[in-house]
């Protein structure tokens, strides 16, 4: 069953809002959100910085704790929701952990998964686009007050 446009939407502001705790925390903002039967299981956002390590982009943490939830390492009946395109290694985690759909906001041109074809499982759904300014306007707003 594919959710509506509206869940979509009412799921990636969750992510939403995640992406704004690493915003506030000067991490990179992106948010991530794992829902299985209409239920969020999951809610991670990025904390390289925090937790010194650059494996703990929004979805890694957000899968882990998916997994964790349903003690089952594959996520086959779930859709993970992530504010920007996710970066290669978090492509493939999706892939690995056969997750059914993945939904993003924005797209990221330099480090998306996408400059490098499908990396998805192969019976994975992917949804682009959904509240693309808002998680696009969230990015640029980081960064611009880097370079200040």
């Amino acid at each position: 069953m594919t959710l509506s446009l509206y869940s979509d939407e009412q799921y990636m502001r969750e992510a939403l809002k995640q992406a704004r705790y690493a915003f506030e925390e000067d991490e990179i903002p992106i948010g991530a959100v794992v829902v299985m039967d209409r239920q969020i299981i999951a809610r991670a956002y990025n904390q390289t910085e925090k937790l010194r390590d650059v494996t703990a982009h929004a979805e890694m943490l957000a899968l882990t704790a998916a997994a964790n939830h349903l003690g089952n390492k594959y996520l086959q009946e779930c859709t993970l929701y992530v504010t920007v395109e996710p970066c290669v290694m978090c492509a493939g985690a999706t892939a690995w952990a056969q997750v059914r759909r993945v939904v993003y906001g924005t797209h990221e041109p330099k480090f998306g998964f996408r400059r490098h074809g499908n990396l998805l499982h192969p019976k994975s759904e992917l949804v682009t686009g959904i509240l693309a300014d808002e998680c696009g306007n969230l990015m640029q707003d980081f960064f611009a007050r880097k370079r200040r």
